[in-house]
């Protein structure tokens, strides 16, 4: 996360896979207990919908792409619905890039928390905007899950949501279903253009690849024998460790400071 530093280092098995800082991201997922944010997760990383639930602390996923010979790594960071560290959440806000806010359609106290949410990341990034005078504008997607329930359950309408992001051109809503992937491809595709990184990151429009491919995942001639007409691909690092406490906050530290700014200059609140 230094300035100076042109390149990050992804490990995993035997492969080193160099990526350049300029092409890292971080995917934030925020939302109240119970709503299938692990889910939506899941069906993006692995295709897959999980009956069980197991209460999320916090979970940290990377996945790596190789887009038309160019190497692009998304962090994603599976938070807990239950903040039990609120200076934690602020800071994963603060080190995010784009953002999906989860809520149940049948659970209107989710929605109301979706709505703090939103007011809060809003608040937070304006703060660090105004202190680094970027003029990147703010990728996020409002996410109503289990829409495969019926109607007779749904506790939020759909104007409800749609209203949240009316007024930003930057923020969509879609209803979705973790449990039978009704939207979710739709949803990521949208929140990658939105944020202006390659839409192939999205999960049906890049080949799946192995991490036995490592040591030639990053080669501009990189190709399956039988697919030479797809030049995207994604691979999940299974040994992925989520950057430290420290680490982020010397990443933001750098970002307030960087291009001259004074060391005296009022920080954002982290707690």
């Amino acid at each position: 996360f230094q300035d100076q530093a042109m390149m990050k280092t992804m490990s995993g098995g035997n492969c080193t896979l160099n990526v350049p800082a300029k092409n890292s991201y971080r995917m934030v997922v925020l939302g109240a207990s119970r709503v299938g944010k692990s889910s939506i997760v899941s069906r993006f990383l692995n295709g897959r919908f999980e009956d069980q639930y197991t209460p999320t602390i916090e979970d940290f996923h990377r996945k790596v792409y190789n887009i038309r010979g160019d190497m692009y790594q998304l962090d994603i960071l599976d938070t807990s619905g239950n903040h039990p560290f609120p200076a934690m959440r602020r800071l994963s806000i603060l080190t995010g890039d784009v953002f999906i806010l989860v809520f149940s359609l049948d659970n209107r106290e989710s929605f109301d928390e979706v709505k703090r949410l939103q007011k809060q990341i809003l608040e937070v990034k304006s703060c660090l905007k105004n202190k680094t005078k970027e003029s990147a504008d703010l990728a996020m997607v409002i996410c109503g899950n289990k829409n495969d329930h019926s109607e007779i359950f749904r506790k939020v309408r759909s104007d409800e949501g749609e209203n949240l992001v009316s007024s930003d051109e930057n923020c969509a809503y879609f209803e979705v279903s973790a449990k039978k992937n009704t939207n979710v491809d739709e949803m990521f595709y949208v929140l990658f253009s939105m944020a202006k990184l390659p839409h192939e990151m999205s999960p049906a429009l890049h080949r799946k690849i192995s991490i036995q491919y490592g040591d030639t995942f990053q080669q501009k001639s990189f190709r399956m024998r039988r697919v030479k007409d797809m030049d995207a691909y994604g691979m999940i690092s299974p040994f992925a460790r989520r950057p430290s406490v420290n680490s982020d906050l010397k990443y933001i530290k750098s970002k307030v400071l960087r291009e001259g700014q004074s060391r005296e200059r009022e920080k954002c609140t982290i707690q």
